[in-house]
């Protein structure tokens, strides 16, 4: 997969103008590469229709995976289905920070339970520092905050899903560069089509 991802998680990023809570800049959730709960109510199946016609249209264009704006916006639905509620997490656990770090004066180390989750703040005895981890309901952690910048963490269910994703989009490109056509909104490989000849012969 060639999502600008290492061991599960992205890169630190500054987001700007994204609106605060407690003097913390939130993430920029419309943001590509951060996933937050969205049920879209596609079927999977039709969602597979959709990877195959996008694969074929990034073969055309000669894109693959994040170099197409395209894979990068079904991406973004596809694994969102499957998402924890990053953005609720995030939001109602600066909301706890911010509370919690007005009421006391020295460098602070504490855990919030939140709705769906939890949040642990660390504040460094140096009194600039901050260091805040967010998890979701499953104890997964998905997001950390520190030096002013964001790190969001893949869940095991969005690696699943985006692994799965990439392996539908890669057999179709691979399939639009030999030729192959789509039916009934898959791509045909080659087995199947050597059977449907000899099915007519």
């Amino acid at each position: 997969m060639q999502v600008n991802s290492s061991n599960g998680s992205l890169q630190q990023r500054i987001f700007s103008g994204t609106g605060s809570i407690g003097g913390v800049h939130l993430p920029d959730f419309n943001d590509k590469y951060v996933f937050s709960k969205k049920k879209s109510g596609i079927s999977d199946e039709e969602y597979r229709k959709q990877i195959v016609a996008q694969a074929y249209k990034d073969f055309e264009k000669g894109t693959f995976q994040n170099k197409s704006d395209g894979f990068n916006k079904l991406m973004k639905n596809y694994t969102s289905e499957v998402s924890p509620d990053r953005k609720g997490i995030i939001t109602s656990g600066l909301k706890a920070v911010s509370r919690n770090r007005h009421n006391v004066l020295k460098p602070i180390d504490f855990v919030a339970t939140l709705l769906e989750g939890k949040v642990k703040y660390q504040k460094l005895p140096s009194g600039n520092s901050e260091y805040i981890e967010f998890y979701d309901k499953n104890g997964e952690m998905v997001a950390t905050y520190s030096n002013n910048g964001w790190t969001m963490y893949t869940t095991n269910a969005e690696a699943a899903r985006q692994t799965e994703m990439c392996m539908i989009y890669n057999e179709a490109w691979g399939n639009a560069k030999r030729g192959l056509p789509i039916v009934g909104g898959e791509s045909v490989n080659e087995e199947n089509l050597k059977s449907s000849f000899d099915v007519k012969a």
